[in-house]
């Protein structure tokens, strides 16, 4: 017949009955660093900084799971990038950023997270990221080229080791398209500069009169 073991629990017991409120302990340290954190650099100001670590943590997620399909392909990585590769990608980047980012045509892909302001450059939206629910975060990278661009170059490069002959087509249409917006805003610009030089001359022999 088995006795009973008499006194207190066991260091294992012990251990697994302090688990518990130890990481609670931990839990409300770490929330209280990080509000105190956000108090203290935002100077009175609302930052989203949950939704800016967020963003981090899915471009690392993403820049992974590409750098694993290349790996698991096999295609090879140059030791380095040719200069005309970085031009190419450079000009491709601007051009399909601000197309996702500003142009009225992909309005629709940003109006659940912003909200329309006004115009702002020839086919072109000022819009804001709208406030709460993680909206504030996705609005505003969806309406800045210079963060979206991040993500765009990190696409194009893995699309240029995985499927390099799609992507540089692609990006050699979008490099072509900057070209044709380049060409006609300075077309447009000259016009401008010519019919002001045509009505400054009307005035000038409407005063000679």
């Amino acid at each position: 017949m088995t006795q009973r073991r008499q006194g207190g629990p066991t260091g294992r017991e012990r251990g697994l009955l302090m688990g518990p409120a130890t990481d609670n302990r931990f839990a409300r340290g770490l929330h209280g660093f990080l509000r105190r954190t956000k108090r203290d650099y935002s100077a009175g100001q609302e930052r989203p900084l949950e939704g800016y670590l967020a963003a981090m943590v899915g471009f690392g997620v993403y820049t992974s799971a590409w750098a694993t399909a290349v790996r698991l392909l096999g295609r090879p990585v140059p030791e380095r990038p040719a200069p005309w590769d970085v031009a190419l990608t450079a000009v491709a980047a601007f051009r399909l950023s601000r197309l996702l980012s500003k142009a009225s045509v992909t309005s629709p892909l940003r109006a659940p997270f912003t909200r329309y302001v006004g115009p702002q450059g020839p086919a072109e939206l000022h819009e804001e990221a709208r406030a709460g629910d993680g909206k504030d975060t996705v609005g505003e990278l969806l309406t800045c080229p210079f963060c979206l661009s991040v993500w765009v170059v990190s696409t194009l490069t893995a699309g240029r080791l995985i499927w390099p002959r799609a992507t540089g087509t692609a990006m050699g249409a979008l490099a072509a398209l900057a070209g044709a917006d380049a060409l006609q805003l300075s077309y447009a610009a000259l016009v401008a500069k010519a019919e002001g030089r045509g009505e400054d001359h009307s005035e000038e022999r409407a005063g000679d009169d």
